[in-house]
């Protein structure tokens, strides 16, 4: 583990793998640590060559906490009906982005592959539209574009997400699996394993007043669309079939978006990523950023 001071915060991140090889920066989701990471996932990937690096994104986990700061989930919602103006917000989208690439500059890498899984897909297309120079590729992981009729997640899905969890340790972990359920993949959701990761979450920075800004930041965003319809850079989506809570549509409308890009819809996945299909997952990942690598090397 170490701390970054990067884009005017500090964030926690931790690497595995040789620094020599071609980075990769894995992207969080919505409130989810860095830990959301599986670290055998993470090893997996840096053994297959992949200098990889976790990172908490600001306001969860160990980084940068905006303690205080207010933003009303009303106010936004309206402003997406046109009844009253964007407020004004802690941080956006774009500053999600701009802290992953502070953070690679901080480690001194110029580009990396980043991959981001739910919102964490969302700030990987931002930083691949805004930053292009520094993303060698993309990989977009159960997320979407920002255009509101892509990706919906189903009602139960959605009510579960926007119900805060309770404060209290044991009744928080049971509230963290019983919905973590809904949307998990139907196949392999392991409640007793559910029940471990959300423990450990909990222990590691129990902090609900940053998720209202995280949320705030993924409503108020401007759809992505024309942006991912003009990139250069070498795209992967991957989108499970049984994904509840950003449903298919939203992986194949960014599919369709990017040019060349290709899409891997496995089955038997949902709005996780389960042990069974890393061995579907880590070849695809390391083939898809072996490939752009050949493709720098090309232009060079």
């Amino acid at each position: 583990m170490g701390a970054a001071q990067a884009n005017g915060i500090t964030i926690e991140y931790e690497t595995f793998g040789s620094s020599g090889d071609p980075a990769m920066l894995l992207v969080s989701g919505y409130t989810s640590q860095l830990v959301g990471w599986d670290e055998r996932l993470c090893r997996a990937l840096a053994a297959g060559g992949r200098y990889v690096i976790r990172y908490d994104n600001r306001d969860v986990g160990l980084s940068t906490h905006l303690d205080g700061q207010r933003v009303s989930l009303g106010d936004i919602f309206r402003a997406r009906k046109g009844e009253i103006p964007l407020p004004a917000l802690p941080y956006t989208l774009g500053d999600f982005a701009a802290d992953g690439m502070g953070l690679l500059d901080a480690l001194g890498i110029a580009g990396a592959h980043v991959m981001g899984m739910s919102m964490g897909g969302m700030i990987a297309q931002a930083m691949a539209i805004e930053h292009p120079a520094r993303v060698r590729s993309l990989i977009s992981v159960m997320s979407t574009t920002g255009e509101h009729e892509y990706g919906r997640s189903t009602k139960e899905a959605n009510a579960a997400l926007m119900t805060p969890p309770p404060a209290e340790r044991e009744a928080n972990i049971e509230h963290t699996v019983r919905t973590g359920r809904l949307w998990s993949s139907p196949r392999f959701y392991d409640e007793a394993a559910a029940a471990v990761r959300a423990a450990a979450a909990y222990d590691r920075c129990y902090y609900p007043e940053g998720a209202n800004r995280q949320l705030a930041a993924v409503l108020a965003a401007p759809p992505r669309h024309a942006g991912l319809a003009a990139l250069d850079v070498p795209t992967l989506v991957v989108h499970g079939a049984a994904d509840t809570l950003i449903t298919p549509s939203g992986g194949e409308r960014t599919a369709d978006l990017v040019p060349h890009a290709n899409l891997l819809v496995l089955g038997d996945m949902g709005h996780d990523l389960p042990e069974a299909l890393w061995p579907v997952l880590v070849p695809a990942v390391l083939g898809h950023t072996a490939f752009a690598e050949g493709r720098l090397a090309a232009t060079r």
